[in-house]
């Protein structure tokens, strides 16, 4: 769940962003997984969906990385996050997204998919490897993912 204020709207990466609708602080806490409004989803349960309900998942859900067998899909505009390899926000304690730099009202918010999403092979043809070697910190969802 977002605990920033946010807004939703096209994005240079791709398609849709989420944007910060206020001033974040760097080291500010600014998502946290929080069940009530972060929806799990069983293996099993995917399967009975439909095939464009998978395909939705598939595009916005990402794996539980501590309940093996679960995906995650955030129910607020965090599910439009951006991947970036250059991201301003650290997500690499798997419930907690923190500001790596000073965010400005406005400004995009983005994330490193490698960071909690070990399916996630890259965009554009970049793979893990060419990511992990060019990530600006060491090791590192919400969301937008693809499991």
């Amino acid at each position: 769940m977002l605990l920033i204020g946010t807004y939703v709207a096209q994005s240079a990466i791709q398609g849709l962003g989420v944007f910060a609708g206020e001033a974040v602080a760097r080291g500010r806490l600014m998502w946290s997984l929080n069940p009530k409004f972060d929806i799990f989803i069983n293996e099993q349960e995917y399967e009975e969906f439909p095939p464009h309900m998978r395909e939705y998942l598939a595009h916005y859900a990402y794996p539980h990385m501590e309940m093996p067998g679960v995906m995650v899909l955030d129910s607020d505009n965090g599910k439009f996050m951006n991947h970036s390899l250059s991201p301003n926000t650290d997500f690499r304690i798997f419930d907690k997204g923190y500001a790596l730099v000073d965010i400005a009202a406005g400004d995009e918010i983005t994330c490193n998919y490698f960071e909690f999403d070990p399916r996630f092979t890259g965009m554009f043809g970049a793979g893990r490897a060419a990511a992990v070697r060019t990530r600006p910190h060491s090791n590192g969802n919400g969301s937008s993912m693809k499991p």
